[in-house]
């Protein structure tokens, strides 16, 4: 069959590229539909009603068309893609520092899983970009109306699974700078992503080009050509581009769906606005990316006969919408671009300007470092049919720059200028050698004018030499040489009422607290009393924001301790996102806090231990009762409903600092504390038993829970428990591992089970088997965790290890210290300072004393040299032996039977066994003798 003769606009161009792929390809079938398509799709969007105005994201070749174009013929309807419920975020722009990111967030998640909060969604805005433009454009014209007609936030994520991660990101180096994590995780919406997601061809192109990445590529080979070209060469060229990319998708997916579906869903919503306003679309512009130009979908055109797209309705998420502060290396670390891309891009967008004298659209008042320039009157744009510029574009040899000496040696003396601030010891050899390289890559790579990146590449040849000694690293010196990593800023108008308050409150400091350096507050509390409210909002934001945003140099904020004096190291216009998006969760500090408290306690892994930091942190930062005994509560029932131990020494830390501020600031306990350590108690003793025998639960655990049990018992029996639950938790606990073992006997000896002379024969027949001597470090260990429910045991352990030192050879001793003090170290690190205090009581000072000095355990008492002489009756030996009914009714009450000895017959008492140890240890009795004189 014979191909019907080509037709239309490009009729000669589809000739031309069909007989090329018929040349050039054995089966010219698949490269002919290809080439014919593209052209194709080109000749559908120019013959549109509605003008397609397609764009590239961050390009400056698109910011001057659109400029160039709103000029020359201003529509009064611009169609834009972007998330249709942004639109009033817009107008705030003009309080703001580009580059900004319009942001929408939700952390209450109606019709979306829990676990996806929260939800973000960002659209970065840069002054070099084709859509900033039309805004400004629209905002500041009278009667011109900006429309959104993109999908709105919410069906972000309708349309997304979870396992997506936004936009893909490409093989380019990802971003490094301080400032790329500004946008966080949110999910990013961008206008224009022209990037080929067929990697052979990617690769192809980056071959063939001599370039490293994608931006190098599309800056020489894009950007550069269509920076000076007119209106109807610049549409043709971005739809023939994004028509190419769209075509060479390798196979369908579901990001195809999903685009497909957002081209449905612009149209339609575009017809309906048109429809609803009765606008002429001669006089409407439709921005959008060009691989969406290149659109196929049934709903493509005014003209189109197919049904509206079904939209579903928006879930019941409340979004929450604002500014965030954006900046050059967080853009490209989210939208996976190289680094310095979007700095090359704003310099590149500054000199174009310069050149071509055109006056860019700017929002204003707006706050700008950059003067105004006089504008040259745009070329006039035809508004008849169009003509075929695609062929003489194609056909066209690429135009070279002519080597521009000044820049570049500009360049080169900065950047060694820079590297000998940050460490490199470059010379003026260096800046010789950069220059050199930089003109030998270009011509390598078939320019000859050497780019941003040839410079950068000839930069870190000759001056990093593979040796970083400075903070940064040369390639990050060229991106702040040749534009840097401009960060925005949202201007005090645009903030949430939260941060509005937050600035206001913090304003007595005397800090400009919009700036991004780190600023030093001196709050002297007993001087000037009025700071006391600026010391509080302090502690509550060094609770919830960035540990660099607030920071404490001195002064600490603790349960019944507030300092007089502070100093603080302040950096919120650094963390201005984190405090916008505090914002969107309250309108005062307070209120966010409680919310967050109450969340912390309410979560699904909410503990009791997490539970009472929240009381404490309540009572430091918030001093509210109503919320204490709230969270309080809390912390009771999550307390009774665990089954494990993994927080008991986490609890019993907390409950005791809590106890103990209570009873030192409240005439009487709480209600919840109260029933904190009736339930602990009693929830303690039910998993005594099992915690002991489980080889899950350590022996930090069981020695927390028995320091609960032993530490709360006077409290606990006083509220109504019982001791023997106690009692009989221990008794039913037969523990194997040897730590546990020995915290098993501590407990015995607690409660008068196991009399010390008992304990110390079993420790003594410990070190005298053979076979238990290389575990007996674990049982020290337990010994040495039993000081936390028996602290009396300390002089015990000193005395053991003393022992053990004292009697075991050094063949056994030897490889027994390293097991030791790897065991303590690991197990009880906080409780070896009770032993060095013990052992410095217990040991002699000095070295000549040690050789005469005698254990206290190992001493016997001292026999006396001569019986005393015997005490003479007194007064109220003749008065018991008189009325002898009180002491029988006495002994009677305390079950000691005994009957009266005969009184000497020479005014001595009875020589009983009491009077036996009275009269062989005198000095008791004569001390006791004085302190009732006195």
């Amino acid at each position: 069959m014979t191909a019907p003769a080509p037709t239309g606009l490009f009729g000669p161009l589809r000739e031309q590229l069909t007989e090329a792929a018929a040349a050039f390809a054995g089966s010219p079938d698949a490269l002919a539909g290809i080439l014919a398509g593209m052209v194709d799709d080109v000749d559908r969007a120019l013959r549109e009603r509605l003008e397609i105005f397609p764009v590239c994201h961050h390009s400056p070749a698109s910011a001057l068309a659109m400029a160039r174009r709103l000029r020359a013929r201003p529509p009064k309807v611009i169609y834009l893609e972007l998330c249709e419920d942004l639109r009033p975020l817009l107008d705030e722009l003009r309080n703001c520092r580009l580059p900004v990111a319009v942001q929408a967030f939700a952390t209450e998640l109606d019709g979306f899983p829990a676990e996806w909060s929260p939800l973000s969604v960002v659209a970065p805005v840069t002054e070099a970009s084709a859509e900033y433009q039309a805004i400004a454009y629209a905002l500041d014209t009278p009667g011109v109306e900006l429309v959104l007609v993109d999908r709105s936030t919410d069906h972000v994520f309708q349309w997304t699974h979870r396992d997506d991660t936004g936009p893909e990101r490409g093989s380019d180096v990802p971003s490094s700078a301080e400032d790329a994590g500004l946008h966080g995780d949110a999910v990013g919406v961008e206008i224009g992503d022209l990037r080929p997601r067929f990697a052979e061809l990617e690769a192809h192109l980056l071959h063939h080009g001599k370039v490293r990445h994608w931006s190098e590529w599309w800056d020489q080979y894009v950007e550069r050509p269509l920076a000076d070209a007119d209106h109807d060469t610049y549409r043709q060229v971005m739809v023939l581009i994004g028509s190419l990319f769209r075509r060479l998708r390798p196979s369908r997916s579901a990001r195809d769906e999903r685009d497909e579906d957002r081209e449905r869903y612009m149209w339609t919503r575009m017809r309906q606005h048109l429809a609803e306003s009765g606008a002429d679309p001669a006089d409407c512009l439709y921005v959008c990316g060009a691989f969406h130009a290149a659109s196929r979908v049934e709903q493509f055109g005014l003209d189109s006969t197919a049904p509206d797209f079904p939209i579903s309705p928006r879930t019941g998420t409340r979004w929450r919408y604002g500014l965030i502060p954006s900046s050059h290396s967080a853009i490209e670390a989210q939208f996976g671009l190289a680094p310095g891309t979007v700095s090359i891009a704003a310099a590149n967008w500054t000199a174009a300007v310069s050149r071509t004298r055109l006056t860019p659209y700017r929002l204003a008042g707006q706050r700008t470092e950059k003067k105004g320039r006089r504008s040259r009157a745009a070329a006039p744009v035809p508004a008849g049919p169009a003509t075929d510029r695609l062929s003489g574009f194609l056909a066209a040899p690429p135009v070279l720059d002519e080597l521009d000496e000044a820049e570049l040696r500009g360049w080169c003396v900065d950047i060694v200028r820079l590297a000998r601030r940050n460490g490199y010891l470059a010379s003026t050899a260096d800046a010789i050698a950069v220059f050199e390289t930089s003109i030998l890559l270009a011509n390598l790579r078939n320019r000859a004018r050497p780019t941003p990146y040839d410079f950068a590449d000839a930069a870190v040849t000759c001056i990093e030499k593979d040796v970083v000694p400075g903070r940064r690293d040369v390639r990050r010196l060229c991106d702040i040489l040749l534009g840097g990593d401009r960060v925005g800023q949202v201007g005090y108008d645009s903030l949430p009422p939260l941060a509005r308050d937050v600035l206001d409150r913090l304003r007595p400091l005397g800090l400009d607290l919009e700036r991004r350096t780190v600023q030093r507050a001196l709050l002297d509390l007993r001087a000037d009393p009025a700071l006391a409210p600026c010391s509080d909002l302090l502690w509550m934001l060094r609770h919830l924001l960035p540990a660099d945003a607030v920071r404490p140099i001195m002064g600490e904020r603790r349960l019944g301790h507030r300092s007089e004096q502070e100093s603080w190291d302040l950096a919120l216009g650094r963390n201005q996102r984190a405090l916008i998006e505090l914002g969107y969760e309250g309108v005062t500090v307070e209120q966010v806090l409680e919310q967050r408290l109450r969340r912390a306690v309410r979560g699904p892994d909410a503990t009791a231990a997490r539970a009472l930091a929240a009381v404490e942190d309540a009572i430091r930062l918030l001093d509210s009762p109503r919320l204490v005994d709230e969270l309080g509560a809390r912390a009771v029932e999550l307390l009774a409903a665990e089954r494990t131990v993994d927080d008991a020494p986490e609890v019993l830390r907390r409950i005791r600092r809590l106890l103990a501020h209570h009873r030192t600031t409240a005439p009487a306990l709480p209600a919840w504390c109260r029933a904190f350590v009736t339930t602990g108690y009693a929830h303690y003793c039910t998993l005594l038993p099992t915690a002991f025998v489980d080889e899950a639960t350590g022996v930090r655990q069981v020695g927390a829970m028995l320091g609960f049990l032993f530490s709360m018992e006077s409290l606990a029996l006083s509220l109504g428990c019982d001791r023997s639950q106690l009692e009989l938790a221990v008794a039913q606990a037969h523990p194997e591992a040897p730590a546990k073992l020995a915290l098993l006997w501590a407990a015995r000896h607690q409660l008068g089970l196991l009399p010390l002379a008992r304990l110390r024969d079993q420790c003594a027949e410990l070190l005298a088997n053979p076979l238990v001597v290389p575990a007996f470090p674990q049982y020290l260990s337990g010994f040495v965790h039993a000081l936390e429910p028996v602290p009396g045991l300390a002089p015990f352990v000193v005395e053991t290890m003393s022992a053990a030192f004292a009697g075991l050879p050094d063949p056994v001793l030897l490889p027994w210290l390293p097991t030791l003090i790897t065991t303590l170290r690991e197990h009880g690190p906080e409780l070896v300072p009770l032993l060095v205090r013990e052992a410095e009581r217990t040991f002699p000072a000095t070295l000549p004393a040690l050789d005469s000095w005698t254990p206290p355990w190992a001493a016997g008492p001292a026999p006396s040299s001569a019986p005393a002489p015997a005490a003479a009756a007194g007064p109220v030996h003749g008065l018991l032996v008189a009325h002898p009914e009180a002491v029988d009714a006495v002994a009677a009450l305390l079950g000691c039977a005994g009957e009266w000895q005969p009184d000497g017959g020479d005014g001595t008492p009875p020589g009983g066994p009491a009077s036996v140890l009275v009269a062989t240890h005198p000095a008791t009795a004569h001390a006791v003798a004085v302190l009732l004189a006195d």
